[in-house]
């Protein structure tokens, strides 16, 4: 087997090069996840509907281009295939010859209805590693639904939250239930064809937003028995521990242990409340966080956000609250490679992230755009 069984993977191998991947999936949750795995090396190719994944169609500045589609579905070749349609579902099974993994994210039953059931695929396709994305899972009364990250997030209790105690309950904006599912997608999967290795043998791996949604928050979900209700009590830092206005923009703080309790009061010029025993742990100083809280931005005020953050950051957590687009050229991110510049047959060339996971004897190829709709199609059709 060669390194890389698509043309378009240039430079060095990556843990999973040679691995062939059929993502079927739309939105961000399993397209997402198929990216992390062309990360490290796998041909990935995207098959969509004659209507194009669903995030095509939403709202962006890109001329004639979708950022979201872009930024999920990095590294991909791209086919469309109406499975509805005999032919083009042959092409599909003739994909499969050769395939070790198929991801998607269609609704119980939908996959039986167009004979790629894993039950069906699996008789013909020992070999293949069959992932399912699901809104609430494989049983249960809310199976069948389809599932939205949001509407997740309202459900397993991030919305209230985020929200303030005396405030509404409010979403977290960037699909943070999709993104977490798309890293149990490229782990379960990952995990699979390793345990394919040793037993020859493919199987069915199911991931949910249900799943993702409460997996991100296993710090709360902890309950005593006989306790109340009311295990975000744990979990609150008090008040300096966040966001704080200053001078100019907001800058955050983590002072939680006692030594960056110290180094905050002493850069602060605040060092009487590191001395007085009324506010040594983060329990005390939430009790008193009207008064704590009042005295800290009182100094914050003096400075503008970059300047304490120069001042505190090799003493205390710090960071400037940022826009995500100073991160195109922030020191750190360019040190990393964590964004990389990506030629496009329309856009010319986008810049976006790239290789979130480093390996040390297989980084893993470069990056390619995101395919626009059916770009490889002639090709795969022809078996390519």
């Amino acid at each position: 087997m060669s390194a890389f069984r698509s043309p378009k993977r240039q430079g060095p191998a990556g843990p999973l090069s040679g691995i062939k991947v059929l993502d079927l999936s739309a939105y961000i949750a399993g397209p997402y996840g198929c990216t992390l795995l062309a990360d490290q090396g796998a041909d990935v190719i995207k098959v969509e509907p004659p209507a194009g994944d669903n995030l095509r169609q939403y709202p962006s500045t890109l001329e004639g281009e979708n950022r979201a589609y872009l930024g999920v579905n990095r590294s991909k070749r791209g086919v469309v295939l109406d499975l509805k349609i005999a032919a083009d579902h042959r092409v599909l099974l003739d994909l499969l010859e050769d395939a070790d993994v198929l991801v998607h994210n269609f609704r119980p039953g939908v996959p039986e209805r167009l004979g790629i059931g894993y039950a069906e695929l699996s008789l013909r396709f020992p070999r293949l590693i069959y992932c399912a994305v699901s809104g609430y899972g494989e049983s249960g009364p809310m199976a069948q639904r389809a599932g939205y990250d949001q509407v997740l997030q309202a459900m397993t209790g991030m919305c209230a939250l985020q929200g303030k105690a005396d405030g509404p309950p409010e979403l977290i904006f960037g699909s943070p239930v999709d993104y977490y599912a798309a890293a149990l997608v490229a782990a379960g999967v990952a995990s699979a064809l390793y345990e394919r290795e040793r037993s020859g043998q493919g199987q069915s791996v199911g991931i949910s937003l249900l799943r993702s949604a409460l997996t991100m928050q296993s710090a709360r979900l902890v309950q005593g028995r006989g306790e109340r209700h009311d295990v975000s009590r744990d979990m609150r830092s008090g008040g300096i521990t966040g966001l704080h206005p200053t001078a100019s923009g907001w800058l955050y703080l983590s002072a939680n242990t006692p030594h960056f309790w110290r180094a905050l009061c002493e850069r602060t010029g605040l060092s009487d409340l590191a001395e007085d025993p009324a506010f040594d742990s983060v329990t005390k100083r939430a009790q008193h966080a009207d008064k704590l809280v009042a005295r800290l931005r009182a100094v914050l005020r003096n400075r503008t956000a970059e300047e304490w953050e120069a001042l505190l950051v090799d003493a205390v957590p710090c960071s400037v609250v940022r826009s995500v687009e100073d991160m195109f050229a922030h020191p750190q991110v360019a040190a990393e490679d964590l964004v990389a510049t990506i030629e496009h047959p329309t856009l010319g060339s986008y810049q976006g992230v790239t290789r979130p996971i480093k390996y040390s004897r297989t980084p893993g190829p470069m990056p390619f755009a995101a395919p626009i709709l059916d770009e490889d199609g002639q090709d795969l059709r022809a078996g390519g």
